[in-house]
């Protein structure tokens, strides 16, 4: 039976536990409210601590797997309580000098539609799990989604606790705050997966929409490139007989900046390619470079579109090694195909917008979330709430608390579906 009521989600509860925890790892800022949460740290464990404390507070019953993922179970006596939980979270670190709703919001509104839920007259027919994720930003120990990796099995818990930030393993960071636990979350044991977050970009804001239904998350292709020319004296080397490495790596980035607008224009507008990150040797003023590394950064729900632009990459290399006569080496470590959202999940979300008669467009996820590592493991689905402005992963970041309250209540209202509510 779908749910027709309206569950009594407590956005001044919701706001408390967000600006409760804004308070660990809370940085200075002339603007806005930031903090930096990295896993393993101080500030990370005061803001496990309390998300423990408010897990228990609600009557859940808190486990915490070897990798530092936490789940809190809610068993209401309406359930049968060896069926598969309907799962629903995000994370609690944040980027240095992050914002304070990405990650947060996710883990606390599903933590308060659990409450909404208990508060209610419905009765579900499935147990409700509350995750938090270990590491989902990539800003120690890995590249990131850490914990939601293992859950959905695609990394095995020796690689991540084995996993060093160059001084310490995560076995010893989680040691180190009590937050090493047993064995491993299982998301295919999950029936279904929620997330809810931040937008991190300006599409719902300037559709004056508070939230969106995602339907896919972007796939994502990192390389790092290499290009080996050769150092000479900038007054005394001859513009022909350079073998210049950053002016190679200029034409590369031009290039790769040229095909991803094209494909964007014409083919699938969703298609970005970034290079993020340049450093060059001996960086000198007076020396010709000779060396240049480059990180490149490829994005699109569309998998043909990543392959083009993988390609483009690879042809432009080739070009400079004949024509600029300079070496170069590509390497390809981190290859994430699309996540289509399943079809179960979002047309839960979906059908909650419509009850609720919340303006609500489908939209596509250019960032990476937990949400993609789930979906490898069971049916998954991601709801965006407006960032104003678009900001994101800085102090600026900021979602309107109705915005908050509101997406949660789209949040609970699908949750209960999942999980089979009745009697309303």
């Amino acid at each position: 039976m779908r749910v027709t009521a309206d569950i009594p989600v407590d956005g001044d509860a919701l706001r408390s536990d967000l600006e409760r925890t804004a308070q660990f790892g809370a940085i200075d800022c002339e603007d806005g409210i930031g903090r930096t949460v990295l896993p393993g740290t101080p500030a990370n464990a005061r803001a496990r601590s309390y998300l423990v404390d408010r897990m228990v507070a609600a009557g859940l019953e808190v486990r915490v797997d070897a990798v530092g993922n936490i789940a809190g179970r809610w068993t209401p006596p309406s359930c049968d309580p060896d069926a598969a939980p309907v799962a629903a979270g995000s994370h609690l670190d944040s980027v240095p000098e992050g914002g304070i709703f990405d990650g947060p919001l996710g883990v606390y509104a599903a933590l308060e539609s659990v409450r909404a839920i208990a508060a209610s007259d419905l009765a579900v027919d499935r147990p409700v799990e509350v995750v938090s994720f270990t590491g989902e930003e990539g800003t120690r120990f890995a590249d990131g989604v850490l914990g939601s990796s293992v859950a959905a099995g695609n990394r095995s818990v020796d690689d991540a606790l084995a996993l060093s930030d160059g001084e310490v393993t995560l076995e010893a960071a989680l040691d180190d705050i009590g937050f090493r636990g047993d064995g491993r979350f299982d998301a295919s044991e999950w029936d279904a997966w929620l997330e809810l977050h931040v937008e991190q970009s300006g599409t719902l804001e300037r559709a004056d929409c508070p939230v969106g239904v995602v339907d896919s998350i972007t796939g994502t292709t990192r390389c790092r490139v290499t290009i080996e020319g050769e150092a000479d004296h900038a007054g005394t080397t001859a513009m022909a007989d350079r073998t210049d490495a950053l002016a190679a790596a200029s034409e590369l980035v031009l290039a790769l900046e040229s095909a991803a607008t094209e494909i964007a224009a014409t083919d699938s507008e969703s298609a970005v390619a970034t290079v993020g990150s340049l450093s060059v040797e001996p960086g000198a003023t007076n020396v010709v470079p000779g060396h240049a590394e480059l990180s490149v950064d490829i994005r699109d729900v569309d998998p043909a579109s990543i392959e083009r632009l993988a390609d483009t990459l690879e042809a432009t290399l080739t070009d400079l090694r004949e024509d600029r006569g300079v070496a170069v080496e590509c390497e390809r470590p981190y290859d994430i195909p699309p996540r289509p959202m399943a079809d179960r999940v979002h047309g839960a979300l979906r059908d909650a917008t419509h009850r609720l008669d919340v303006a609500a467009p489908s939209l596509h996820s250019g960032a990476g979330h937990d949400t993609m590592e789930v979906a490898d493991a069971t049916d998954a689905g991601l709801l965006f709430a407006r960032s104003r402005g678009g900001h994101s992963h800085s102090p600026l970041e900021h979602t309107d608390w109705r915005d908050c309250t509101l997406a949660t209540r789209v949040l609970a209202t699908a949750l209960a579906d999942l999980a089979g509510a009745t009697g309303a």
